[in-house]
């Protein structure tokens, strides 16, 4: 592991998201160089539905959507931070990542009208309706208006489980990325995904019951009362 592995798949992108050639498949290509690269030791459990064209994991780090972005082609919303970041922030603009302010309500209408246009377009896509990391003990509430959009165009979604029992996998913002970024290369980290079977929006009455059984499939199992 070095910043070598995790810079070369980084700039052997830049060519071609400043081209706009391809952003999906090229960032899923990064994303399978940069995993290992960071010391990631991705294991899948289920059947991830490459035909599903939403997939709603939990929010752990920003090494998540890394990893499922390595599983299969598809954009995302992305904190408005990273357009920011030196020397990736310019091309992550090109690359059909939607940006969005948490904080400003005009941002957040504007990535998800960008958002519901994708899928209608027939674009995979990824959502994390947390909106925020967290250590993984429970759910943060939600941000409901993706999973609204997928249930109003009727549009099937799979929940994907995220876990690590690596106590620095986790990052929520309150330490710096480069402290962590060298606990990242000096350790194995080990991370699971389990992809849940798809939800239907036929399936459920309204959007409320849609949502409720994606909080049920994403919550922490270490949170359930047996």
């Amino acid at each position: 592991m070095s910043w070598a592995g995790v810079l070369w798949p980084t700039f052997a992108l830049l060519p071609r998201l400043a081209a706009g050639a391809e952003p999906q498949p090229g960032l899923h290509r990064w994303a399978r160089r940069l995993l290992p690269a960071l010391g990631v030791d991705l294991e899948v459990a289920g059947y991830p539905r490459r035909d599903i064209p939403l997939w709603v994991a939990n929010h752990l780090s920003w090494v998540d959507p890394v990893a499922l972005m390595s599983l299969r082609p598809m954009g995302t919303i992305a904190k408005g931070e990273v357009t920011g970041y030196p020397v990736i922030g310019h091309w992550a603009r090109k690359s059909g990542i939607h940006f969005v302010d948490r904080d400003d309500a005009t941002s957040r209408a504007a990535a998800l009208a960008r958002f519901a246009a994708s899928l209608r377009e027939g674009r995979d896509m990824l959502l994390f309706p947390e909106g925020t990391t967290t250590r993984g003990e429970r759910l943060a509430p939600f941000y409901e208006g993706g999973l609204r959009a997928a249930f109003e165009l009727g549009l099937p979604a799979q929940p994907f489980r995220l876990s690590s029992p690596a106590p620095h996998y986790p990052w929520t913002g309150e330490e710096t990325l480069l402290p962590h970024l060298r606990t990242l290369f000096t350790t194995r980290t080990p991370l699971t995904v389990v992809a849940e079977p798809p939800l239907h929006p036929a399936g459920f009455k309204d959007p409320d019951q849609w949502i409720d059984a994606f909080r049920t499939a994403l919550e922490p199992r270490s949170c359930h009362v047996h």
